[in-house]
């Protein structure tokens, strides 16, 4: 039986009663919380492996519950909101969230993200433990070496596509938004020039990709950023 621990914040009864019984459901170990205070409090108690958060909370923004949580750890964070605006899932994501679902969903699609985060959260805690290397598929970076390969063949990449590439395994199938990558990789630049962004995408498609429109690596977030793709 699973012993995975999950805190799901959700102010509405049906909702959360839906997401709870989903989770026992499932084996999953879980909290419920209704508040944003309160899942702050059971959050350093429970130290729960994903947290499951609606952003219209009655007493704190959700938006804010995410900064909280991100200025001790990197817990996965799955927002799921009646929010659709792209504005507002572009400010979860910028904050530090993983992933965003849209009310109303579906369970099944639920589950299938929190299993995606599980896998994310195991890749990162490898990656601590391995900092030497990263594996995924036939693509390997040698992080001492600061050489990527690929079917174990050398990459030939820019200094900044070799910055790119690791940014992005670092943080494997979590979506990056174009403001997060132009913050780290281009103080100088307003975050809403992202041509240079394109450009180093381009090119580190060419490098990972057998063909343009078959993303093996890099997935494109319309309007929204980018993610890599674990194999």
């Amino acid at each position: 039986m699973s012993k995975i621990r999950i805190l799901a914040v959700e102010d509405d009864h049906e909702v959360g009663r839906l997401i709870t019984m989903t989770l026992k459901a499932n084996h999953y170990v879980y909290e419920w919380s209704k508040t944003g205070n309160d899942a702050l409090s059971v959050f350093s108690l429970f130290q729960p492996e994903v947290i499951l958060l609606d952003l219209g909370l009655p007493d704190i923004d959700g938006i804010e519950v995410i900064k909280q949580v991100r200025a001790i750890n990197q817990t996965p964070i799955i927002v799921i909101s009646a929010h659709s605006e792209e504005e507002d899932k572009i400010s979860a994501l910028d904050e530090g969230a993983d992933d965003y679902l849209v009310k109303p969903f579906s369970v099944n699609e639920m589950l299938a993200r929190i299993r995606v985060a599980l896998r994310r959260r195991q890749v990162v805690a490898d990656s601590a433990a391995q900092q030497r290397s990263y594996v995924n598929g036939a693509l390997k970076i040698d992080f001492l070496g600061r050489t990527a390969y690929l079917n174990a063949k050398p990459l030939a990449l820019t200094e900044t596509n070799y910055k790119l590439l690791c940014l992005l395994a670092a943080n494997t199938a979590k979506v990056l938004t174009h403001g997060y990558l132009m913050r780290v990789l281009w103080q100088d630049k307003p975050l809403d020039d992202t041509t240079s962004l394109r450009v180093a995408i381009a090119g580190l498609r060419k490098a990972l990709e057998p063909t343009a429109n078959s993303p093996k690596y890099i997935q494109t977030h319309i309007g929204v950023g980018y993610s890599f793709i674990q194999h």
